[in-house]
């Protein structure tokens, strides 16, 4: 969208608060915040609605380059982009792994002609680059951040030695997350299984990656991180035992232990593997409803920090195998913000910490520059979602490559009516707009 746009009688949440008023949006930006009778090209009456910052999915695995068949990033980030979902950080492991800058050069060469969201990439740390990772020096990251957004491979974090990670953790000042699950115990667990059944169940899923290996390698990270000096972002907990090793004391900016809860685990419990199988098959795995509603309290005595999605899509052929042969992972950028809608609708969590936890709090961890907060002089990135406006997941509606959802059948009483990428109304109403493609997320320091 060209020339001025006002959104009118908006209830903005932001920065703990909702407000009744209007936005003014030109050149991208969100130029004025409050009552306007100043005219426009564009007048959007909000109606009461909710508008939301924009969501930062700082967790997502969109597939390119070389597991386009799962998704791409033109086709998740415009799920993301109709889920309201506005900027996104994806992650190293697809085919070649990302672990070089020119690596992630080359995946903001595709961003740029292909994103609909805001885009920015993390670096891949392993064995085998760690002398490159911690020569890296603030600046260095040119198309990353100034101080590095660098996802610790699981071979690293779980199977080398403490040696290694030491190195790692003391000599890299940057922000490490890292995957935290005893691979070894998952094994062994998993033995046991084969021995047991033959064929796995996927009921079996929550036993074999139970929470003691979660625990253990939390707790060896964490001890780790904090003898070393480092700043551990711990990615998709998902037991209340873990939750004893965070703290909620100190301020997010200043915090050096971090964590993330993704949707799944919100929403889901160990229960649900006898109706969804193979679909809600994900790692780490969702846990009991106990876990669950543990994870929901953390969020909101903010001993979470983040929530995202870890949105990691898998052919429909490829979720049809048999347990030991299929994939962990599944859709979500589509459907995370009218999830979060529904647990507010029922009481669980507040719109305001939904707020904080997807879009504030995001911006904070990873230094994303003007962005995540309703702000005027920062990027016009919104969400405006009518919570009386309910619809069902269903086959003709889902947006992602692979075609499925574990949300099918589902009726969410919320719906995203538009979403602002820059200032463009990049969706409206099931409807996309003229491609406008994201930008590459600038980042400055975190504090």
């Amino acid at each position: 969208m060209t020339g001025t746009t006002v959104i009118k009688n908006a209830l903005i949440v932001n920065e703990g608060d909702i407000q009744l008023t209007d936005v003014t949006i030109e050149h991208g930006l969100i130029t004025h915040i409050g009552d306007t009778d100043r005219g426009a090209e564009h007048t959007i009456d909000a109606e009461g609605n909710f508008l939301l910052p924009g969501i930062i999915d700082s967790h997502v695995h969109f597939r390119e380059p070389g597991l386009c068949h799962k998704g791409d990033i033109r086709s998740e980030s415009r799920a993301a982009v109709a889920g309201g979902i506005t900027s996104f950080l994806e992650m190293p492991n697809t085919l070649p792994l990302c672990l070089t800058l020119e690596d992630v050069q080359h995946k903001n060469d595709i961003a740029a002609h292909s994103a609909m969201a805001n885009y920015g990439f993390y670096l891949g740390a392993c064995n085998k680059n760690l002398d490159y990772i911690t020569s890296l020096k603030p600046g260095d990251t040119f198309c990353v951040t100034d101080d590095g957004l660098y996802q610790l491979g699981d071979s690293l974090m779980l199977s080398e030695t403490p040696e290694v990670m030491d190195a790692l953790f003391s000599r890299y000042r940057g922000l490490i997350a890292i995957h935290s699950e005893d691979e070894e115990l998952i094994r062994y667990n998993l033995e046991v299984y084969e021995n047991t059944y033959g064929a796995v169940p996927f009921t079996a899923h929550a036993e074999i990656r139970n929470f003691i290996a979660c625990y253990l390698n939390t707790k060896k990270a964490v001890a780790v991180a904090q003898r070393g000096g480092a700043n551990l972002h711990l990615l998709h907990i998902t037991t209340a035992a873990e939750l004893a090793l965070l703290n909620n004391q100190i301020p997010l900016p200043l915090k050096s232990i971090t964590a993330e809860v993704c949707l799944p685990h919100l929403w889901f419990n160990s229960n649900d593997y006898q109706r969804l199988g193979a679909f809600i098959k994900c790692n780490p795995a969702i846990k009991s409803s106990a876990d669950r509603n543990a994870l929901i309290n953390a969020v909101n005595n903010d001993l979470i920090d983040i929530i995202s999605t870890d949105h990691a899509p898998h052919t429909l052929e490829e979720k049809e195998h048999v347990y030991q042969r299929c994939p962990s992972g599944m859709p979500m950028v589509q459907h995370a913000l009218p999830a979060m809608l529904e647990l507010y609708l029922d009481g669980k969590i507040g719109i305001e910490k939904i707020v904080e936890k997807m879009c504030h709090n995001p911006a904070v961890l990873f230094g994303i520059k003007n962005r995540g907060y309703i702000r005027e002089g920062y990027h016009a990135d919104l969400v405006l979602v009518d919570i009386n406006k309910p619809w069902t997941v269903a086959k003709g509606n889902i947006l992602y490559k692979c075609g499925w959802s574990p949300f099918e059948g589902q009726t969410f009483s919320a719906s995203v009516t538009h979403t602002f990428v820059n200032g463009n109304l990049a969706y409206h109403n099931g409807t996309f707009n003229t491609f406008y493609p994201g930008q590459a997320l600038q980042f400055i320091k975190r504090v």
